[in-house]
């Protein structure tokens, strides 16, 4: 509210009724915040009956050098056009028939363009006076609006993508994945001013604001911003990644379990990067971020990902006799990697529509594009089409969900040799996926990214990619001829326990589809790693010899004592199982999986019925399965709307096969559906978490 002696006594910006019609009242109601290309309302209040023969006239500005010709500035008023010539950003404004002039009441329906830059607006008031009442505003894109480039269609999938606060980051590996609760919270306290700043800090803004805040309309150009802020390799982003497993002048990857404190830290810092995320919290942190501005945005894994770091297409994996080795920095294939999609339009590549909806943006930092850690946006029909030619990143992505791997044997002198019909052409890109629309289902996007592997079309695409890339001496055909080899002898493993504080057992299956009698020299790795394969200790390595008869199949058990590798648990999130056959030709077959152990169980819950700003009782409870003490034990208990921050609770010991019960009093400040998260961390176990959903009534 604001007064201006002989002019305009009131100014209602009707925060409450226009956030609720612009879908922001959950990010505030006593604060404007409105969706471009929608109008809003405003009332004044004058010491004056109003005559439509007045001169109204309204002025909105952004950034620190506002322009009509870059769409940071617009005057626009009732009567006759006012805005100057090249205006880019055409705001407009009419008087509401439920206004009653006489007694100096006017209610204004004032429009944004729906390609007005994103961002904090001032705006001022004037009625041919040189008094001038100034008010603020925040506009953000507008999903709900066709004529905005991030218009989504259906209303189920708005509620899903750009208003739900909570949702599920997959990990694991592709047979043996499990949801992770992640709070998003991109309508919590202080994200206003938090997203803002995000990009106000940015390099482009740093070196050139103007162009900066005029380029804020595309959505484009906002995502790929975005991207590079949420790491801080070439900024001052929000999160600094760490692989190594020493997390001791940080946070532990694995422990957190919303955007919200992250971000909240990053701010309050000073924008000083917070230690530690990797891919998913990468991720998780830019869905908040991306639905917060209204770019409707979802979270997708892809497992077994590959890491192309020559644009190849192909991915090369070396092994000697102790199973996967290193050879600097080389390609890789991570268990998972995880990024997310924002849908909007693409008309920067085509005209006619068929780049536009989801792509691809990666804020991890893996390699530069245009010499920042960024990643997109990738449209996902180029990656399905193999349409590596176009911008931004598509080869990189293509790499991750469809390249070729070529496997190595490193023999004791140095000397390399490719095994045996091991051009896999179907490894990479499996199982990409992401919640479903309205549940906690799980959504398979693997067809979007690429043809079901083994088709033709599927060859066709990636031999089209690489003469896309130009690269020269690459066999494009070589993915066609090796699939239709038969192999002699065939292996695989079959997995049976695999929890985390008991021996792990696998059956290695061996069959010989020759006529031939085969005799095999065979190795049995086990290697303890984390997801990206970049941290290995051999725990298992074996040999025997095996014949096998024509046709004949047969099975040799695999053991891995949980004492050759409990001393690695806590460091070590996966395990990479290989198996190699060499038979008498000297021809050698190969097979690995990747596994994930199963941690002990955790459970959380709600006790009686939750009501807004009344206590409410949350209950943990963990045994310890192990024969042994547990030690620097710790809970720690989140959720949004129900924890206004982390509680932590320092337990110290849990004593061999005993049960921690602990319960906790809060007050709940959200209505509403509400997720609390439970995280019990130790000497032997990593973050052991559990979930429960809890409705808070008003």
């Amino acid at each position: 509210m604001c007064s201006v002696a002989n002019a305009i006594k009131k100014v209602d910006l009707h925060c409450h009724a226009n956030n609720v019609a612009h879908n922001t009242h959950e990010i505030s109601t006593s604060q404007l915040i409105v969706r471009r290309g929608q109008p809003f309302s405003i009332t004044l209040e004058l010491d004056f009956a109003f005559s439509t023969s007045e001169s109204l006239k309204l002025t909105v500005e952004t950034g620190r050098f506002p322009k009509p010709s870059r769409g940071t500035k617009c005057t626009f008023g009732t009567r006759v056009p006012m805005c100057d010539v090249g205006t880019k950003a055409l705001w407009s404004c009419s008087i509401n028939a439920t206004s009653s002039l006489q007694t100096g009441c006017v209610t204004l329906n004032v429009t944004p363009p729906a390609d007005a830059p994103v961002g904090k607006y001032s705006l001022s008031i004037e009625l041919g006076r040189p008094l001038a009442v100034k008010e603020s505003l925040v506009v953000l894109f507008n999903p709900w609006c066709q004529n905005d480039w991030v218009y989504l269609p259906d209303e189920k999938e708005r509620q899903e993508y750009v208003m739900n606060e909570q949702g599920h980051i997959y990990t694991g590996t592709a047979h043996c994945f499990s949801p992770m609760f992640w709070d998003f919270g991109q309508f919590e306290e202080e994200m206003v001013d938090i997203c803002l700043k995000l990009l106000d800090v940015n390099p482009k803004h740093k070196r050139d604001p103007e162009d900066d805040v005029s380029a804020r309309c595309n959505p484009i150009y906002v995502g790929r911003v975005i991207s590079a802020m949420i790491n801080c390799y070439d900024d001052m982003g929000v999160l600094q990644g760490c692989w190594d497993g020493d997390y001791q002048d940080g946070v532990c990857p694995t422990r957190w379990t919303s955007s919200v404190s992250i971000l909240q830290r990053w701010f309050q810092s000073g924008c000083k990067a917070v230690k530690y995320g990797q891919c998913w919290v990468f991720a998780g942190v830019m869905c908040t971020v991306m639905r917060f501005f209204g770019i409707p945005c979802r979270v997708v894994t892809n497992f077994v990902s590959g890491h192309d770091t020559n644009n190849s297409l192909t991915i090369d994996q070396y092994f000697d006799e102790y199973g996967l080795k290193k050879m600097g920095k080389e390609d890789s294939i991570w268990n998972f990697h995880v990024w997310v999609e924002g849908w909007m339009k693409r008309p920067d590549l085509d005209q006619d529509g068929r780049y536009d909806g989801w792509q691809v943006l990666d804020p991890t930092p893996q390699e530069r594009s245009e010499g920042m850690f960024c990643c997109g946006p990738a449209p996902v029909s180029a990656i399905h089409d193999g349409h590596t030619n176009l911008k931004y990143d598509v080869p990189f992505v293509f790499s991750e969900v469809n390249a070729d791997v070529v496997k190595w044997k490193i023999k004791a002198d140095g000397s390399k040799i490719k095994m045996k019909y091991l051009t896999d052409t179907a490894k990479v890109g499996q199982k990409i996926s992401t919640k479903a629309v309205g549940s906690t289902a799980i959504n398979d996007l693997t067809n979007t990214y690429k043809y079901k592997e083994g088709c033709t079309m599927e060859r066709v695409v990636f031999d089209n990619a690489v003469r896309r890339m130009n690269s020269p001496g690459h066999d494009v055909l070589h993915g066609t001829c090796e699939v239709l080899v038969v192999r002699e002898v065939e292996l695989s493993l079959e997995e049976s326990c695999l929890r985390n504080s008991q021996d792990i057992k696998l059956n290695l299956k061996l069959s010989n589809r020759g006529r031939s009698v085969k005799s095999l020299s065979i190795s049995v790795n086990a290697q303890v790693t984390n997801y990206t394969a970049t941290k290995v200790k051999n725990v298992l390595h074996d040999s025997c010899f095996q014949r096998l008869n024509a046709g004949q199949v047969v099975n040799i058990p695999i053991l891995i004592p949980y004492s050759a590798y409990c001393k690695y648990a806590v460091t070590h999130d996966s395990m990479k199982v290989s198996v190699d056959a060499t038979d008498e030709n000297g021809d050698i077959y190969e097979t690995d999986t990747d596994i994930t152990l199963e941690e002990p169980a955790i459970s959380i819950k709600v006790l009686g019925e939750a009501r807004l700003h009344h206590p409410v009782m949350v209950q943990v409870e963990f045994k310890n399965p192990l024969n042994e003490t547990l030690r620097f034990c710790s809970l720690t208990i989140s959720g949004s709307g129900l924890f206004r921050s982390e509680h932590f609770e320092s337990i110290r010991e849990l004593p061999a096969n005993t049960t921690l019960t602990h319960q906790i009093q809060t007050t709940p400040y959200r209505a509403g559906l509400k997720t609390v998260v439970a995280d019990f961390d130790c000497s032997a176990f990593r973050d052991v978490k559990d979930s429960c959903t809890v409705y808070v009534k008003p």
